[in-house]
């Protein structure tokens, strides 16, 4: 079927960001592999290029374009190319909502030129050793002290945690009043007392750098609290149905990208004397991941441009998270079997993206999480 989600502009910056990923991207990925994290030089490669901050003001030196779209271009061009490495979806589609909505004029003078520039990467600490999808159970905190709060805690799984210079941090401000004790404070890299423990070792999406990160009597200074006190809680709330999208975004274009490079590979192998193509087995296991992946995409473009004209709901946003990463899981190991041997060797291409996708039914809420979001809402 026809995608009518992209507009000529759309398709003009695909050409701009599969020029950029291909050149400056493909040819380091093996070394950023064997390296846990991509190089710092990347990042300003494509702040160069204009590929970071699409939504922030022009002023600040973004794009002043809010149209997730482009954010969808450049995560499905990253996905076909491979690149689960390169950190841009949670620096675009994850943290600039924060900033743009909840930053002071002052904040935002401070810190959005650089994240366009690629010279201030960014993360979100959210999970916590004893605290995952419970956010209600994070345990750090953040104590008045004057004009700073001192900031303890513990903070892990946090993508870009290694390389960034800027990081979002939920704490607790008030231990006693629940989630409206739960606050956002940005740490910046040379605050005394911030740590970053190991470089963590996953199964996949090994060019991610993933860390561990403490405070240890961290003095954030007030003038670093993003939005108000006590309303972090609901900061991420409003913000984590984008950041659900823009997985279900990434999950589909990784079923698409294995399915048609199965596709060439069942076309070209042969076994008892003909193309594995030719099994009717073969055939009926397509029909079923070809109908799956459309249905994939045809709601994940709905959500798109519902998300763009500002009506995608959590609920929305939870069902495509859920279906589409448990759908793209499933898709890829089908087409993992059907590789046969070869599909095990990390040489072909089926091998990693069967590693690197198994983490989007679990990050930004399990698909047990958003099938409970879902079961609420409808008054169950």
């Amino acid at each position: 079927m026809r995608r009518e989600l992209f507009e000529p502009e759309h398709d003009a910056f695909r050409d701009t960001v599969r020029t950029f990923v291909n050149k400056e991207l493909v040819p380091h990925d093996e070394e950023w592999e064997r390296a846990g994290q991509v190089s710092r030089e990347a990042w300003t490669a494509a702040g160069e290029r204009g590929l970071l901050g699409f939504a922030v003001d022009e002023k600040y030196g973004g794009g002043g374009v809010d149209d997730f779209r482009f954010n969808v271009v450049f995560d499905e061009e990253l996905v076909a190319a491979g690149m689960s490495g390169f950190g841009s979806p949670l620096h675009n589609d994850i943290v600039v909502p924060y900033l743009m909505k909840l930053a002071t004029e002052e904040q935002k003078q401070r810190w959005l030129p650089g994240f366009c520039s690629g010279t201030t990467i960014s993360a979100i600490a959210m999970t916590e050793p004893g605290a995952g999808s419970d956010l209600q159970g994070i345990r750090t905190t953040a104590v008045r002290d004057g004009d700073e709060f001192i900031l303890n805690g513990q903070k892990t799984f946090i993508s870009n945690g290694i390389l960034a210079d800027l990081v979002i941090v939920v704490a607790r401000t008030d231990p006693d009043a629940g989630h409206e004790g739960i606050s956002l404070l940005v740490v910046e890299r040379d605050m005394p007392g911030f740590d970053r423990g190991r470089n963590l070792d996953k199964i996949g999406q090994k060019a991610q750098d993933t860390a561990e990160l403490f405070f240890n009597d961290v003095r954030v200074p007030a003038g670093n609290v993003l939005g108000e006190l006590g309303q972090g809680f609901v900061y991420l709330m409003q913000n984590l149905p984008q950041e659900r999208l823009s997985i279900a975004v990434g999950a589909q274009a990784s079923a698409e990208k294995v399915l048609e490079a199965t596709k060439e590979y069942v076309t070209s192998r042969t076994a008892f004397g003909r193309p594995i193509s030719k099994f009717q087995n073969t055939r009926f296991e397509f029909a079923e991941m070809a109908t799956e992946v459309q249905i994939g995409r045809v709601f994940v473009d709905r959500c798109v441009q519902e998300h763009v004209r500002g009506e995608l709901d959590v609920e929305g946003a939870a069902m495509a998270k859920w279906w589409v990463t448990e759908m793209s899981k499933r898709v890829i190991d089908r087409c993992l079997q059907l590789h046969g041997g070869y599909g095990y060797m990390t040489e072909y291409p089926v091998a990693k993206a069967f590693l690197d996708n198994r983490v989007q039914t679990i990050y930004g809420g399990t698909t047990e999480i958003m099938k409970e979001i879902i079961g609420r809402s409808m008054g169950l």
